[in-house]
């Protein structure tokens, strides 16, 4: 009888190791199409258009709170007219997980190519394969249509820390002006521009030498 009771308790161990380790373990759901974002409400300051409740990282990218853990980040309007023309953006795959003011994107426009740094940390969630196919978006509608990923953030509070947010992005965007304008005027006087977003396409048109030391300085390349 001992023997036997042995020997149904060596079955049911076995039988319930092959179920725990040998069961597999149900997929977890793909993600779906991202959601496009509303409108944003737009203000003008200093010659700027700027969407409330925004927060913007110094390398020029924007990231707005959605729900919860979720954000959406992009490229902001003064990288947009600054660059003028994109040909082709390389984004981070889904899933990766990136730091605040690391690379997230790298634009190519002619022969440059330069990184855009990411304004939050978090798992890369899903990437706008519109701007993928049609670069050309980020340009035209940075705040909309043009954003370029969405990340789950779960530390969102004290990145926005390290962001320009409200009262500061106004001010802050017109000093980068008077700065571009102050490297620019130096070489090609014709080309700085007073006040405002920069000359829509600047960067392709000033020197080589110039135009390294201007991405090191806006972008943080």
């Amino acid at each position: 009888m001992s023997i036997l009771f042995v020997l149904l308790t060596f079955i049911v161990v076995i039988t319930v190791n092959y179920v725990w380790f040998h069961t597999p373990m149900a997929k977890l759901p793909a993600p779906g199409p991202a959601v496009r974002p509303p409108a944003p409400v737009m203000t003008k300051e200093y010659g700027f258009s700027i969407p409330r409740g925004y927060c913007f990282h110094p390398g020029h990218t924007w990231v707005m709170r959605e729900n919860g853990e979720d954000a959406r980040v992009g490229l902001d309007g003064f990288a947009a007219d600054f660059v003028g023309k994109i040909d082709k953006i390389d984004i981070v795959n889904p899933n990766r997980w990136v730091r605040q003011g690391q690379r997230l994107m790298t634009l190519h426009a002619g022969e440059t190519s330069f990184d855009l740094l990411s304004p939050v940390e978090g798992v890369v969630m899903a990437v706008n394969q519109d701007v993928v196919e049609d670069p050309a978006i980020a340009i035209r509608d940075p705040y909309k249509d043009g954003w370029i990923a969405t990340l789950k953030t779960p530390d969102f509070a004290t990145n926005q820390k390290n962001l320009m947010q409200s009262s500061m992005v106004a001010p802050w965007m017109h000093y980068n002006v008077t700065r571009l304008n102050a490297a620019v005027s130096k070489l090609n006087p014709a080309l700085a521009q007073d006040g405002g977003v920069p000359l829509s396409g600047l960067l392709l048109r000033v020197q080589p030498d110039l135009r390294q030391k201007l991405i090191t300085d806006f972008f943080l390349n």
